[in-house]
């Protein structure tokens, strides 16, 4: 059984973490809520909001909007972004869980299911992740700002694209898809390495998978829908913001040139 997951032993001979727990769930399956608890557990794990969010991992997106253009299958340098983790969940992590279990072979796997099935996920999804190919707003955002342009494209081709494999615009294709995924890691992973898990079993079943004492606190049930769609939010005023300053440029260029013209 996996013990001390943060200490030398879990560290490649540079003195890198070395990954240990590779997630294949989807996003919008508790991997939020699975991440801050892994975290808790002495796992410092991977996670989109690491792509997006932590200013430490500058580059980041760039490694995996490259991944997005590669074939499935192609390996990459791994270490590059999961050098200070021993654990990854979410996406863009589960996209390439083959992968990642060619690369790091003593790694487990844990597949998280959404705990109310597929139709939930696909709502949940849906209804928060999936706006970076519905949302019109965040198009402005593809179309002015590098960062926009780079998550869209990593976002659309590595996500939607090969692990979604397109079906999303279409809700029984799209459950269809994440029942037949489920079925697709099961048999792929040796059954002593695999944990299917849902959130709402709480610390039991993970802990025992992964070696580890129980703690002595509530499982971690963070609101991350709320927190998305403030994202979406944010991301909707800022393109309003860019959209009008746009606008205001090229409304300064044309009559400058009108003037210069007359």
């Amino acid at each position: 059984m996996l013990t001390d997951w943060g200490n030398e032993e879990n560290k490649s001979g540079d003195g890198e973490m070395t990954l240990k727990l590779i997630g294949a769930g989807f996003g919008r399956t508790g991997t939020w809520s699975t991440f801050a608890a892994l975290n808790r557990l002495g796992l410092p794990s991977y996670h989109m909001q690491e792509v997006i969010m932590n200013k430490a991992n500058k580059g980041h997106l760039d490694f995996w909007r490259k991944v997005a253009n590669s074939p499935a299958g192609s390996q990459h340098d791994w270490n590059r972004v999961f050098a200070n983790y021993t654990a990854t969940v979410d996406n863009p992590g589960c996209c390439v869980w083959k992968e990642l279990m060619a690369a790091y072979p003593d790694a487990k796997v844990l597949l998280t299911l959404h705990p109310r099935g597929a139709e939930a996920w696909y709502e949940s999804t849906i209804d928060t992740i999936y706006f970076t190919e519905t949302v019109w707003q965040f198009k402005i955002l593809e179309w002015l700002t590098p960062f926009g342009r780079k998550f869209g494209d990593m976002s659309s081709k590595l996500v939607w694209g090969r692990t979604l494999k397109g079906v999303m615009d279409d809700r029984a294709k799209a459950v269809a898809r994440y029942n037949a995924y489920i079925e697709e890691v099961k048999a792929a992973v040796p059954p002593q390495k695999l944990l299917v898990y849902k959130v709402t079993e709480g610390w039991g079943p993970l802990c025992e998978f992964l070696g580890v004492a129980l703690p002595n606190e509530p499982f971690p049930n963070l609101n991350d829908r709320e927190t998305i769609k403030k994202i979406i939010r944010d991301i909707i005023k800022g393109s309003y913001i860019m959209l009008g300053l746009a606008i205001a440029a090229i409304v300064a260029v044309v009559a400058a040139l009108w003037w210069w013209l007359g």
